[in-house]
């Protein structure tokens, strides 16, 4: 599909007349402790090398165990940062942003240093936030989540749209004396709301840039997608999928949480129907303890060989 929208890391998820994927970190699946950095850069830069159109980050401010796991740890400004560095034009991602967690002066201000440091391939997923410990920590109210999302989703795009904005909300005020720099390499960074980031479609539709889900039944899967054009038009639509390549290319599917264990012939076909159903864009969060092989196996076979 053709996005008309002029921004690096957008272009390079959306553009494409097909299916594109993204590679989640933590790449090397030490999602409960620090990853180790220079793996996680190598499988990066692996994965740009191989065909893979985006790098995607998690935001997990706190650790809590009983969710399971604290993402790849290290928060997504500097990481994404460090990642821009060491790679060369492919998209740098979040899924997602939990916007009601943070001040959106900060998040404006370190977004749009990324995009500048990385010659504008961030692409922002954002979220209003799943894990319930997390409210309290920050003073957030829980109830207000929907709100407090769209309030903060709507202070990006003037903070990055305006010089010296007018701007009032919950979370402070600007009366047209202070500026915030840099801004964008474009007009806005695309953003995703992610999930139902407690909104309805129709405003997601209509405020968001595309829209990001979780893994779905592919019934459901083909619903949204149908759904979503008609409210949508040609904005993308993107999900996240857990994939564990089995040892054997003709394994049938086990279902893992959010995804399937299965062999890579299984998972060609799988891949071949969701972009019959038309779906712009997968992140591939890999488990296998092999990386490196499951990336390159994915590049070969998905990627090019579909």
């Amino acid at each position: 599909m053709s996005t008309g929208y002029e921004h690096a890391g957008y272009r390079r998820l959306f553009d494409a007349d097909g299916l594109t994927f993204g590679a989640g970190f933590p790449l090397t699946g030490a999602n409960r402790s620090t990853p180790d950095v220079s793996e996680e850069l190598r499988l990066a830069r692996h994965a740009e090398s191989v065909g893979f159109d985006g790098l995607w980050v998690r935001d997990v401010p706190t650790y809590w165990p009983k969710f399971g796991d604290a993402g790849q740890t290290f928060d997504v400004w500097p990481w994404l940062s460090h990642v821009a560095a060491h790679t060369d034009d492919i998209a740098l991602g979040t899924s997602s942003v939990v916007l009601t967690l943070r001040h959106p002066i900060h998040v404006a201000k370190s977004a749009a240093t990324v995009d500048q440091l990385s010659d504008g391939r961030l692409v922002l997923g954002v979220a209003s936030g799943d894990r319930d410990p997390e409210y309290p920590a920050f003073d957030v109210d829980r109830e207000e989540r929907g709100r407090l999302f769209r309030e903060r989703f709507e202070a990006l795009r003037t903070l990055w749209g305006e010089a010296y904005p007018e701007l009032e909300g919950e979370w402070g005020r600007l009366e047209g004396d202070l500026d915030v720099v840099p801004k964008p390499t474009a007009e806005t960074i695309p953003l995703l709301p992610t999930g139902n980031a407690r909104q309805t479609r129709g405003w997601i539709a209509d405020h968001g840039d595309g829209w990001l889900f979780y893994h779905l039944p592919e019934r459901t899967l083909e619903d949204y997608i149908t759904d979503w054009r008609e409210t949508a038009g040609q904005k993308p639509f993107a999900i996240a999928v857990r994939v564990e390549l089995a040892d054997e290319p003709t394994a049938e599917p086990e279902p893992l949480h959010l995804g399937f264990h299965a062999g890579i012939e299984w998972f060609r076909d799988y891949f071949d129907r969701l972009e019959g159903y038309g779906l712009d864009h997968a992140i591939v969060g890999i488990e296998n303890d092999d990386a490196e092989w499951a990336v390159s196996t994915f590049a070969d076979e998905i990627i090019h060989g579909r």
